[in-house]
């Protein structure tokens, strides 16, 4: 391939392969998970459903099936429960995510994970499942050790989204806040090619092992420009304070090139969609945090329109996320976290779509260095099989 080929940076627009999983319409605020709108879903489906709907392509005719297949999968095996007071003591962040790259490589050793290229269609569906299914328990246990307390067991009777709440506080969570983060995960479950989706499926076309291949999401979604946003997001009402504060505060940083937390999009040029749903979440939980939220992101808003005209700068889904996961009760180290627990069903779903495409994906690059080939420098490295020995001053 020639070196004057011109691709878009960050390979922004550019196709590299079909799925039947979903999109993102950017230019319209809308987005779909297989054929159904992904904020219908939020607001009427639950996270189960969703979940059976990325992996296996429909949504179940029994209401209570993916309940009952998934339930039992959250359990820790004994084996890697044996390890995570290790991990948790290793790690140096209170935030689990490091931790929950290494747990699920020991859960993928105690499962016997085989590469996707040697295993069939229903084994890497099973070794799908039990990894999503098993991501919050481990997620909840390191945060808890990492606490100095106890892990908490696994409940079959809650709702993967209560669940979750009640492995990390102890306590069973209220309709409303269960449903409150569920509404949320299910908003969050894919949303196209983002750097971590992308990342799991690269790896998943070499064939490797599923668990290899979200250790490798994690890995990108580890940065504080994919989902780290959510708790920066609030660290930045933190900071502002009182809606009196916001002007002062907001220009100076629009001003001096700083980004806003929470606002603008790479893919959406209008509002985006899951943030107006998480919107109308944090507004039916209610508080002042939610009033003052509301009066900052006028704030921001009208001073990017000001400030930053024709940049198209929109309120995106980290802004109210970070919020509703407050008000529901998960501590801000968690909010990265929660994001992964939903994410891992769509990560899992893409690696599966992946498996069943053989051509591995290696794009190229463009050359821009010095142009070769150049002499070598006079000093050239000592022939094979002779000892270097510096000259002497």
């Amino acid at each position: 391939m020639p070196d004057t080929i011109t691709v878009p940076r960050g390979l922004a627009g550019v196709v590299v392969t079909d799925t039947t999983i979903g999109r993102v319409r950017g230019a319209e605020g809308f987005y779909h998970y297989r054929q159904y709108s992904a904020i219908d879903l939020a607001e009427h489906r639950t996270l189960e459903d969703v979940w059976a709907l990325l992996v296996d392509g429909c949504l179940p005719a029994d209401p209570t099936a993916a309940h009952r297949e998934i339930a039992p999968l959250r359990h820790i095996p004994p084996a890697v429960a044996a390890a995570l007071p290790d991990i948790a003591a290793a790690s140096t962040s209170p935030d689990p995510m490091g931790g929950l790259r290494a747990a699920l490589a020991v859960a993928g050793l105690a499962a016997g994970a085989r590469p996707l290229y040697d295993t069939s269609p229903a084994e890497r569906r099973a070794q799908a499942m039990a990894l999503c299914a098993l991501t919050p328990s481990l997620l909840a246990a390191l945060f808890r050790l990492r606490a100095g307390l106890e892990p908490i067991e696994s409940r079959d009777d809650l709702s993967h989204a209560a669940n979750y709440l009640y492995m990390i506080t102890g306590e069973e969570p209220s309709a409303p806040h269960a449903r409150a983060i569920e509404r949320y995960l299910i908003a969050t479950v894919d949303h196209g090619f983002n750097a971590s989706t992308f990342t799991a499926r690269v790896i998943a076309s070499t064939g490797a092992d599923i668990y290899a291949c979200v250790g490798g999401a994690l890995g990108a979604l580890s940065g504080p420009l994919h989902g780290g946003a959510p708790s920066r997001a609030l660290d930045t009402l933190d900071a502002i304070g009182s809606v009196d504060r916001a002007d002062a505060w907001l220009r100076a940083r629009i001003l001096n090139g700083e980004r806003i937390m929470g606002f603008g999009h790479p893919v959406y040029r209008t509002e985006d969609p899951r943030s107006r749903m998480l919107k109308g979440v944090a507004r039916s939980l209610g508080g002042e945090l939610v009033d003052f939220a509301t009066a900052v992101e006028e704030r921001v808003l009208s001073l990017l329109a000001e400030l930053k005209p024709g940049r198209e700068l929109h309120t995106n889904v980290e802004y109210y996320a970070g919020v509703v996961m407050h008000l529901c009760g998960l501590p801000r180290e968690m909010f990265t976290p929660t994001f992964a627990t939903s994410r891992v069903i769509g990560w899992c779903a893409n690696v599966l779509e992946q498996a069943e495409d053989s051509k591995i994906i290696r794009p190229d690059s463009r050359y821009v260095g010095p142009r070769p080939p150049q002499p070598l420098p006079a000093e050239a490295a000592p022939p094979m099989g002779q000892v270097y020995s510096p000259p002497r001053s």
